[in-house]
């Protein structure tokens, strides 16, 4: 995302002047300078100060703060205050009040508190992003308009039934295919008037989050209540756009969030931010995973990182603090994975309320003398000479897992046959054997383009969508690799069941068909033994979770199970398919059998690591304009040494040429810069 403005990676993160005096505002410019801070994200959560009353409407704390910021050589990444409703909204016109999931009506309080369908709401959330575009569109501070945020949340009022009701006259256009959409002939509930649907909750076919009835509505209601906040969104972003058509407009995602469908947001949105916030103990693959699917979201599109803590957070169990060098690291990894931005959450410590021991550039002790400060500091000058050298650089991995929010969905509300199944779990399980063997991937929704690939993924691909069986038998016929999973080809879009065997629509490309899906406890193994030795693949390896009982009709068995009554039935097969091949993996594996099978074959199609590197060491590559840049990053506390090739590279951070044999330092990072063509 290049700006003319700031042509460089953008440093920075959310400021909230608002709750500061004039004196503290005066040393904020003196730090940020210090900091190498050129971007301040302002004006999120200050409805309620922009708009005291129905009718009055004062920005002139804003138009202070944006003339001092500006002044002092920090842009504005401008809010538009629409993520928390004032008060005297919500005492004048409770229709913007949200209904919980229990049925209870909403006092004012916390934020993603707005119904997203509460005309008043929608109403006045468009005013005012009018009046800010109207106020600020010749302002050459404003690099970027930023809607609301962190959308989330359901609401389950008469205002979102009404609402639904007319969703789904759209979607279906008769009653009729509303019931047999969701096969009402179950249990009686077939419906004969529109007014007779009403919002899946506790009080009618949900209970305990995921538990449900009827699968058909929950899923529905799922992807109206995503529409419905995404319509809030476009609301503004219109108004927005109508009045400054060349300031990009954003809102900040949230990874795997599960209630919001990504991919279709992504659509409506000039760029992706999001806000990354792993735990100590987060899997590094599992953070580089959200950002390869935020990478995604946009077909390969460099992202913005919105938001991440510079030291520690405040909302988990437990709030560890970032060690010495890690922040650098981790916003590295961000860059590395397609960010073209490093912005925190936050820039001064707030006193009071929920977020008052959530880390920030500026600690509470309010001067620079703090290890946070000074990394930040050091991270700043790095940035300011890297300048726009990484900037729009993409991933050109050759390897992508499909990812779905409308499957992960469906699947979370199946009335069995697992409590144990988790499909993000999974998604990572392949991701990371990936991500271990150095293969660049990325993350891709169900309507990417396959054919820019050479090994496509789809674990528990237990949705398949109108269309897509097709285009995996193009994409296998034309010599392309792809693999699906245990629990796959079972449904429809409308979780209705595809007759004729699992795995469906899927069942003539992978050239088996499952009689039986087993259902282990917790603790229970069976095991998948190798016919042959395969590559890195050899004798047995534990299984679990769910075990496809399946028989091979076209396809070439692999692997069969070792106990049970299904002992010697496949569990891993391997069908030609035109040019290409598709493979089966009828249960889920440990990581050693995933690394060793993702190794053979991406051996097959001739892909090779990025580098070979020590645990720990994860290696990614961006590409522009003829150059690779091959971020090193070092997630261990020790030094560890890799092999670099035998051409020189540059180190972009400590403008060295390296070759060979390299030791990095612990929790440390290197950017290798070198021609394509010298090293193709």
């Amino acid at each position: 995302m290049i700006n003319e403005n700031l042509p460089k990676m953008w440093y920075g993160g959310d400021y909230n002047p608002e709750q500061w005096d004039a004196e503290t505002w005066t040393e904020d410019d003196r730090l940020f300078k210090l900091a190498g801070i050129d971007v301040a994200t302002i004006n999120v959560f200050s409805w309620a100060l922009n708009q005291p009353n129905e009718e009055t409407y004062d920005f002139a704390w804003l138009d202070e703060t944006i003339e001092r910021l500006y002044k002092n050589g920090v842009y504005v990444c401008l809010g538009t205050s629409t993520a928390a409703h004032p008060a005297w909204m919500a005492r004048k016109y409770p229709d913007v009040l949200r209904v919980d999931y229990e049925g209870r009506k909403r006092k004012f309080g916390g934020r993603h508190n707005s119904c997203p369908n509460s005309p008043t709401y929608r109403k006045y959330a468009a005013v005012m992003a009018g009046k800010l575009a109207q106020r600020y569109k010749d302002h050459p501070a404003v690099l970027i308009w930023h809607v609301a945020n962190e959308y989330g949340g359901y609401c389950y009022c008469d205002n979102c039934a009404a609402a639904f009701r007319v969703w789904l006259e759209q979607r279906y256009g008769t009653l009729d295919a509303v019931n047999k959409a969701w096969n009402t002939r179950f249990w009686g509930h077939t419906f004969y008037d529109w007014d007779d649907i009403v919002v899946p909750n506790t009080l009618s076919e949900e209970w305990g989050g995921n538990r449900t009835n009827f699968q058909g509505i929950s899923l529905d209601y799922r992807r109206f209540q995503s529409d419905s906040l995404l319509d809030c969104y476009k609301l503004e972003r219109d108004e927005l756009r109508r009045i400054t058509p060349d300031i990009p407009v954003t809102t900040n995602l949230m990874g795997f969030y599960p209630e919001l469908d990504y991919f279709k947001w992504a659509k409506e949105m000039d760029v992706v931010s999001w806000d990354n916030y792993p735990s100590l103990d987060t899997p590094y693959s599992f953070t580089a995973m959200a950002h390869a699917l935020m990478r995604g979201l946009k077909g390969g599109q460099p992202f913005m990182l919105m938001e991440q803590t510079p030291g520690v957070q405040n909302w988990q169990p437990y709030n560890s603090a970032k060690r010495p060098g890690v922040m650098r690291l981790w916003s590295y990894q961000a860059v590395a994975h397609g960010a073209d931005t490093v912005m925190f959450f936050q820039l001064r410590r707030s006193i009071g309320a929920c977020e008052k021991y959530h880390g920030a550039v500026i600690e509470h002790v309010g001067h620079e003398h703090t290890r946070v400060f000074r990394e930040c500091a050091e991270l700043g000058k790095e940035l300011q000479l890297l300048g726009d050298r990484i900037l729009d650089a993409r991933s050109d991995a050759k390897v992508a897992i499909i990812y779905d929010w409308e499957n992960r969905w469906a699947l979370e509300l199946s009335s069995g046959p697992s409590v144990a199944l988790n499909y993000v779990n999974e998604v990572h399980k392949y991701y990371d054997a990936l991500y271990q063997l150095n293969i660049q991937t990325d993350i891709i929704s169900v309507e990417e383009d396959l054919s820019k690939y050479d090994v496509v993924i789809a674990p528990v691909m237990y949705m398949v969508k109108q269309g897509f069986a097709q285009r995996v038998e193009q994409f296998v016929s034309r010599g392309g690799t792809f693999v699906t999973t245990f629990f796959s080809g079972i449904v429809n879009e409308n979780d209705l069941v595809t007759l004729g065997g699992y795995p469906g629509e899927l069942r003539k490309v992978m050239g088996i068909w499952a009689e039986e899906i087993d259902a282990l406890l917790p603790g229970q193994q069976n095991q998948i033994d190798m016919k042959e030795e395969w590559g890195a693949l050899r004798e047995s390896y534990p299984c679990g979770i769910l075990c496809d009982v399946i028989h091979a009709e076209t396809a070439e068995v692999l692997a069969e199970y070792g106990t049970d009554f299904y002992k010697g039935t496949p569990v891993l097969t391997k069908n030609a398919f035109g040019e290409g091949q598709a493979y089966y993996v009828a249960s889920s594996p440990d990581s050693q059998f995933l690394q060793g099978f993702l190794a053979n074959l991406c051996q097959e199609q001739g892909l090779k690591p990025l580098l070979d590197t020590p645990p720990g060491v994860e290696v990614v590559e961006r590409v522009k304009d003829g150059s690779s840049y091959l971020f090193i990053l070092n997630h261990n506390a020790e030094e560890m040494t890799f092999d670099a090739g035998s051409a020189n590279s540059f180190d972009l951070l400590s403008s060295r040429q390296v070759a060979g044999h390299v030791t990095i330092p612990g929790r440390d990072v290197m950017i290798l810069e070198r021609s394509i063509a010298a090293h193709s």
